[in-house]
């Protein structure tokens, strides 16, 4: 790789400035200070050695004199021209030691001071300027035939018949001066840019001694700041959940108690609004879940198509509102398959597309289309796609729709509303999956996003048919009957429990903190624990890990599902570690607390 030049010198250059540049290291750039000083020096010290040989009639030292001046101010220009010292080196070296070599063998024909000066002048340049290996090269080829000279010198077997030719004193003082001067320039300019290459490592060290400190600092900010922002946003999350968890659970009770026409339409506007806000404060946490890497996916039996119909269920009537057309288009095959993944980031990623689809479609229809794409080695390739006839977007917008807190365009986001996070969430949750999204769009015309998913296929039974093959008892509810301890301080929240268990016959007993909630299951008999996480003299962790301690095998080994409204990344951890089973976010779904339930009475 050649050294780095200034290109801008130009020919009529003969700055020294011009010729150094910011890119350059401080050797190279004494390498060009060390040519142009020294090729100067040489010039002045070869026309005086040159107008003495001259006036002592000298024809072949005074040719060879004037042939090394042209030689010098044609280097100097090459220099100044194209700041190549590497190649101006080079050529220094090679005429060095032509002339040094005929003046031993031919000129003088004998081994002087001033001969072994030059050698001397060409191992110190040679290295310093290129290096240890052509330092090398050039050291040898000076040296080794100079020593051979001697060799035959001493032996009397050298015989030429050219005269040598003899200079004065004077020269020889002026020459052994000249070299001299040479000698200490190189020494003295290169120790000084060595000293100041040390110095300014040291300088570089102590600069990175300090950056690594207030890096260090700055990584200690960023981690309590993380830290800061994970508690701030699991207290909101808690404190905006658990209303929440009161508004959606008393819809829910209140829609399945048979309400009139018109109090139905009342709260399910209600519910609507409620799972709105629930959305995006989802989003928001969800979001800062994926981006500090705090994502687990987990493999768990599911039908696709009956996961497809919860996802879709809602948005078809949102659909129908609007009066857009819904079409949802599973592949025959794909019905009846039970397959392992993680359905919640599933109905997250699906959710999303199929959200954004109905906002940005005034007219037309919109598409859901779940297709098999192969089943090889119970495994299973799904495309899944999602297409509609709304707005479009942009070609040279595509690229940002995935970045967070980003729409199209603020048009886009004052007529539609929305965080901004939907598409962010999806793309980075597929490609923690190593899932590429495919996105094809035209303004005024549509959008279709699409991407293939792979499932470990299950050759059990759907989760429907071994319901359906369950025993019927209490009234036709399968929970009927069950013994539920409900470890909870919220006052709304019992009411709610109350009024849901009321539904399924299930009889419940409330604990109003965790201590109370242990003490009473050492003297009572549950079938399963509900246990709140954050409540007062013992939380729901402690209480847990307490009953787990307990003499009793069946009561040590009692189900406990925790109820958090927490956000906290390693919640999940938590809760297991404590001893719990399993865990439900408030909000909860009734359905999905029952199910879990259900599957964990059924295996004690």
């Amino acid at each position: 790789m050649p050294p780095m030049t200034n290109t801008n010198a130009g020919f009529f250059n003969f700055s020294l400035k011009r010729l150094l540049t910011d890119e350059q290291s401080m050797l190279d750039q004494a390498r060009i200070r060390l040519l142009y000083y020294g090729l100067m020096l040489a010039f002045v010290a070869l026309s005086a050695i040159a107008v003495n040989i001259y006036f002592q009639h000298q024809p072949v030292l005074t040719f060879t004199a004037l042939a090394l001046l042209t030689a010098i101010a044609l280097l100097f220009k090459y220099l100044t021209w194209q700041s190549r010292w590497d190649i101006t080196s080079h050529a220094l070296l090679i005429l060095a030691t032509i002339v040094n070599l005929i003046d031993v063998f031919v000129t003088i024909q004998s081994v002087d001071i001033i001969a072994v000066q030059v050698i001397i002048l060409c191992v110190l340049f040679s290295f310093y300027m290129l290096g240890q290996g052509w330092g090398l090269f050039y050291s040898l080829a000076n040296l080794i035939p100079v020593v051979a000279f001697m060799v035959f010198e001493f032996n009397n077997s050298y015989l030429l018949s050219f005269k040598p030719e003899k200079v004065d004193q004077g020269t020889i003082i002026i020459t052994i001066l000249a070299n001299f001067i040479m000698i200490i320039f190189i020494h003295s300019h290169f120790y000084k840019a060595f000293v100041d290459n040390i110095r300014k490592l040291k300088e570089t060290g102590e600069q990175q001694s300090r950056l690594n400190a207030a890096y260090e600092i700055s990584i200690q900010k960023a981690e309590k700041s993380s830290q800061a922002k994970s508690e701030f946003l699991s207290t909101m999350s808690h404190e905006i959940r658990t209303p929440l968890n009161a508004v959606i659970g008393m819809s829910n009770l209140l829609m399945m108690s048979n309400p009139r026409a018109d109090q139905l339409d009342n709260l399910e506007i209600l519910k609507f609004s409620a799972n709105n806000l629930l959305s995006i404060v989802n989003d928001v946490l969800d979001f800062n879940k994926i981006e500090s890497g705090k994502v687990e996916f987990e493999k768990i039996r599911f039908s696709l198509l009956e996961l497809l119909n919860n996802i879709c269920g809602g948005q078809i009537i949102k659909a129908e509102e609007k009066g857009l057309k819904f079409y949802l288009d599973v592949d025959p095959s794909l019905r009846d398959k039970v397959i392992f993944g993680d359905p919640t980031r599933i109905t997250q990623i699906i959710f999303n597309l199929v959200s954004n689809a109905i906002k940005f479609t005034q007219d037309g229809s919109v598409w859901v289309r779940v297709t098999s794409m192969g089943d090889r080695h119970n495994m299973l390739t799904v495309n899944f796609c999602v297409k509609d006839t709304g707005i479009g977007i942009a070609e040279e917008n595509l690229g940002s729709i995935f970045e967070p807190f980003t729409q199209e365009s603020i048009t886009t986001t004052r007529q539609y509303g929305g965080t901004g996070l939907g598409l962010a969430i999806v793309k980075r949750l597929l490609e923690l999956q190593n899932i590429q999204m495919r996105v094809a769009s035209k303004l005024g015309v549509g959008s279709e996003f699409s991407f293939n998913m792979e499932f470990p296929v299950s050759t059990e039974k759907s989760a429907t048919e071994i319901r359906a093959e369950l025993p019927q008892q209490h009234g036709g509810d399968p929970l009927g009957g069950l013994q539920v301890l409900i470890a909870e301080d919220n006052p709304v929240n019992v009411m709610l429990m109350k009024k849901l268990f009321s539904k399924w016959d299930v009889v419940p007993t409330f604990a109003d903190n965790g201590e109370h909630a242990v003490q009473l299951v050492q003297y009572g008999n549950f079938n399963i624990i509900l246990m709140d996480l954050q409540m007062p003299i013992m939380n729901g962790f402690d209480a847990a890990a307490e009953i787990r301690k307990m003499a009793d095998p069946k009561k040590a080994n009692i189900p406990i599902i925790a109820l958090t409204a927490s956000a906290l990344f390693d919640i999940k951890d938590q809760v297991y570690s404590s001893g719990m089973n399993d865990y439900v976010s408030k909000p909860f779904k009734p359905d999905e607390l029952r199910e879990k339930i259900f599957a964990l009475v059924e295996h004690v």
